[in-house]
């Protein structure tokens, strides 16, 4: 595997990654149904989504990991039940959780992500992908949408045990990109204030906003840089500012 001495570290899902395809599923299977009841589709896909992060995070903080997706899928009818169905298994079934979930397969990238990795590269940054997800799967993000991408450039949790944002989640490419000058970027500020600290940490200053998009925090991982809370098309013009020509 061919790598430079710049290298960026991006988490994919929130971040790179929209939940669009999940949350389209969901309406798609349910929508009409849940407003009958009087849920919001979204609210309770964005719901499913946080209390999944919550619980694959204790599990794994207690030593008892278990991979983000069969969390997601174990807790379907008890988001229905906290949604207010009162009889989650009467009113779904899991052929319907299966159609949701198996849209996981084609999340699609956010608008300017695939600008943002080319510029990137063509400053001589070498990309990895850290994710909870699998890693094949979350390549195909990447080769969906015409970007190269090599699957050694993808770090999973799943991999090691440990979840994010434990410290020691972060340590295998800490300690497999060495020395080498390390960002990290992530839409979490968990996420983000996790990988800086497990690298020994930065400061954060003014950064630069960008019209248009949603925030996301970048941050140097172990370098007293700049680091910027951005809309990814601001990112663009502070990565062609930054490191073109």
């Amino acid at each position: 595997m061919q790598t430079t001495s710049k290298h960026i570290v991006f988490d994919i899902v929130g971040t790179i990654v929209t939940y669009d395809s999940i949350l389209d599923a969901l309406e798609t299977r349910l929508g009409d149904r849940l407003r009958a009841e009087g849920v919001k589709p979204a609210m309770l896909g964005y719901m499913w989504f946080e209390i999944s992060e919550r619980e694959y995070t204790y599990l794994s903080i207690t030593g008892q990991y278990h991979r983000f997706f069969d969390v997601f899928c174990s807790i379907f009818y008890r988001m229905l039940w906290i949604g207010g169905i009162k009889e989650p298994r009467s009113f779904a079934a899991d052929e319907d959780l299966a159609y949701i979930v198996g849209h996981f397969k084609d999340l699609p990238l956010r608008e300017g992500a695939a600008e943002c990795l080319q510029l990137l590269r063509d400053a001589g940054f070498t990309v990895w992908g850290f994710t909870a997800g699998d890693t094949e799967q979350v390549r195909g993000y990447f080769l969906n949408n015409g970007i190269d991408m090599p699957l050694e450039n993808f770090v999973s949790c799943d991999d090691t045990g440990v979840g994010k944002p434990a410290l020691d989640a972060y340590k295998p490419l800490l300690d497999q990109l060495g020395s080498d000058e390390k960002w990290f970027a992530a839409a979490h500020m968990w996420d983000a204030s996790s990988a800086k600290k497990a690298g020994n940490g930065s400061q954060d200053h003014p950064g630069v906003k960008g019209p248009g998009m949603r925030a996301w925090k970048c941050h140097f991982w172990n370098r007293l840089e700049q680091s910027a809370t951005v809309y990814i098309r601001g990112w663009i013009l502070d990565i062609r500012y930054r490191f073109s020509g």
